[in-house]
């Protein structure tokens, strides 16, 4: 007497859709750009001297770089003195940011999670990856879930095999 087997993958056969977040992680190269080194005596930042170093400074060697600016001395810095970076980093950055290597992170995610075509999730069981090989900023989920929440039957967390639920549509 034979005894066959049938094995269903019940996760393959759920529905369900997983959207792996490190997908959309942005390859370049992550450097801080200190304002610190521009400040006359590590304590103010003088305008003529700054004005000079913005125009003959190199900011090519920024290209296709993610910068995050910051100031790390306790320093009188006046905001017009980001702007002027901004300005001269922007040709050459893919992006530009005021603040720590976690706040360049979030807009990275948030940027390219805004190109997403929300409209193919529409009334969907949406699976949002957890851990992987990547760090995704705790920013990436909570934009992800803003997106996908009005227009997805559910959302969960997790891996299909394993998930947390975090929002499902009455109907």
């Amino acid at each position: 007497m034979e005894i066959q087997e049938n094995f269903v993958n019940k996760v393959a056969s759920s529905g369900l859709i997983t959207l792996n977040l490190e997908d959309y992680y942005h390859r370049g190269e992550r450097v801080v750009y200190d304002i610190k080194d521009n400040l006359f005596h590590g304590l103010m930042l003088r305008e003529k001297d700054f004005r000079e170093f913005i125009k003959t400074n190199d900011w090519s060697v920024f290209t296709d770089k993610n910068v995050a600016v910051i100031c790390s001395a306790d320093a009188i810095v006046p905001t017009w003195a980001y702007m002027l970076l901004a300005n001269k980093l922007k040709p050459y950055a893919n992006e530009v940011v005021f603040g720590s290597l976690e706040t360049l992170e979030a807009v990275l995610f948030t940027k390219a999670l805004t190109k997403i075509d929300i409209a193919a999730f529409a009334n969907e069981r949406v699976v949002v990856k957890g851990c992987g090989d990547i760090e995704v900023p705790v920013a990436a989920y909570v934009e992800i879930t803003n997106l996908l929440t009005p227009v997805v039957k559910s959302i969960m967390y997790g891996e299909p095999c394993s998930t947390v639920p975090v929002y499902k549509r009455k109907d």
